[in-house]
């Protein structure tokens, strides 16, 4: 498959939540202690901490579908990004510590799960309501539009968490096209033809993830100095 698939955002947004942070339930539940000491491919952040930081994302989720906004949005699922490029590696001590103050793994898991699922069940009702927005880090977005920068965060977190856990689930096909179409919007369409890449690959170069080789930087010619796209 040639990645990415254009097009608008998918129907059911809730749904292609819920599969991808189900997906990511299913990678870390049953995990030993040395598996949450693995390493991921955000540094300092082994599988504990970043389910941590997984798990805070899941509860800005709740928080924002329980304070709607009035005013017109200011951002989509594409420009939200904007606000948050590439950067050097941030201090990680703080998820390191609330990892650990989980007595074992699977408390923390238990943890992740309750709130995931309640913040999938949230997004439902935010999207049935007719032109329903949020607010969240001070920006104002539809309420799809803010699912799928949901979807995004937590699918390129699955690919950063399954790098040391080889038998892990494959991140949910929707949720990996809901991303691509916002890397798209971020690339812009004069550097789609360009791309050669199967899904995965496009998300994991485009964010930084894999380092481009000669074959990449070839292909892409000027437009390799874009990338990555977010960090």
């Amino acid at each position: 498959m040639k990645a990415p698939e254009r097009g608008a955002l998918p129907l059911g947004l809730a749904a292609t939540l819920g599969r991808t942070y189900g997906r990511l339930t299913e990678t870390v539940q049953g995990l030993s202690d040395a598996d949450f000491e693995r390493e991921t491919r955000c540094p300092g952040m082994p599988v504990g901490p970043l389910l941590v930081h997984l798990l805070y994302d899941a509860e800005r989720a709740l928080i924002a579908f329980a304070s709607p906004a009035v005013v017109e949005p200011d951002r989509d699922f594409v420009t939200y990004w904007k606000d948050f490029p590439p950067q050097p590696d941030g201090d990680t001590s703080f998820v390191r510590g609330i990892a650990a103050s989980y007595r074992k793994p699977g408390q923390l898991v238990q943890h992740w799960r309750e709130v995931s699922e309640a913040a999938v069940r949230a997004s439902a009702l935010g999207l049935a309501t007719k032109g329903h927005r949020i607010e969240t880090q001070g920006h104002v977005l539809r309420a799809a539009d803010f699912v799928a920068t949901l979807v995004l965060e937590a699918t390129v977190h699955h690919l950063d968490l399954t790098v040391g856990l080889p038998d892990a689930p494959e991140p949910d096909a929707e949720g990996l096209q809901v991303t691509a179409r916002t890397l798209d919007g971020l690339f812009g369409p004069d550097a789609w033809d360009v791309i050669g890449w199967d899904t995965t690959t496009y998300v994991l170069k485009a964010t930084g993830r894999v380092p481009l080789d000669e074959n990449d930087l070839e292909m892409l010619g000027p437009h390799a100095s874009r990338l990555p796209l977010l960090g």
